[in-house]
């Protein structure tokens, strides 16, 4: 949401939500705090409340969590990570397709 619009409070990112989730505003106030932690995004004070923009860019953010994922749960490596991905879910006819598409991408680079 942030990186769609912002600054925003805690009340207006629930308000953009909707119904697709159905988080409490304390939740989505645990998760601002932790991301303003992380230096994501950054708090500034609006009266009683706080208004909330992203630090980082959604692309890098999203390489930092990926690369963090990976190294928490699969020691960096990414064939591990989508063998179990691949055993737990099942993965379509178009997942296989584009993961080949992009091994034939970086074979290709390599």
């Amino acid at each position: 949401m942030l990186w769609q619009r912002s600054p925003m409070a805690a009340e207006d990112i629930m308000a953009a939500l909707g119904d697709k989730e159905r988080w409490h505003v304390s939740t989505v106030k645990t998760l601002l705090s932790r991301l303003v932690k992380k230096g994501a995004i950054e708090a500034q004070r609006d009266g009683r409340r706080y208004l909330y923009s992203p630090i980082m860019e959604r692309d890098q953010w999203l390489s930092d969590e990926s690369a963090g994922l990976l190294d928490r749960l699969f020691h960096g490596r990414i064939a591990p990570f989508v063998a179990h991905f691949s055993h737990s879910r099942k993965l379509s006819k178009r997942d296989i397709a584009e993961l080949k598409e992009l091994i034939r991408v970086l074979d290709n680079e390599r």
